[in-house]
């Protein structure tokens, strides 16, 4: 488990090329800054949601290329916006991120389809390495016919 980055690390992330957008839900405000100035960094548009329902809601209303959304507690509160994620476009990638280990939470996300569950506090280079492994499907697509996405 690493340590969560400096401002300075988060905002000397070099710029990438636009990589479409994403959803982020998290109800603790100070991480969904962390994690804006983050997704911001690598080139997403980021529509930030402080509570569950408001995610859901998105999900139903916009288009993403990538969705980050809170654990909760062990009750698990964050797998609304996992299934909602999943009912809309299975190939959308959801990263869950949690405060604390719990297996029961990490089986559930990863059933539901997650494509990782990782445990706070989250670097810099570990939320990196998720969407450098989960490249906007829409978004390359766009790139290939001259399309702006």
């Amino acid at each position: 488990m690493g340590s969560r980055g400096t401002y300075q690390e988060v905002s000397a992330q070099p710029l990438r090329v636009p990589r479409g957008k994403a959803l982020l839900v998290d109800e603790y405000p100070e991480d969904l800054q962390y994690y804006f100035n983050i997704l911001d960094g690598y080139g997403y548009r980021v529509r930030a949601c402080n509570s569950y329902q408001e995610g859901v809601r998105c999900l139903g209303d916009e288009v993403f290329d990538f969705v980050m959304v809170s654990q909760g507690t062990p009750k698990f509160e964050g797998n609304c916006v996992l299934e909602r994620a999943t009912e809309v476009d299975r190939s959308l990638p959801v990263l869950v991120v949690a405060r604390c280990l719990d297996m029961g939470c990490y089986l559930e996300a990863m059933q539901l389809g997650a494509v990782d569950y990782l445990i706070e506090p989250l670097t810099v280079s570990e939320i990196g390495r998720v969407l450098e492994s989960h490249p906007p499907i829409r978004s390359i697509a766009a790139s290939m016919s001259g399309a702006v996405p």
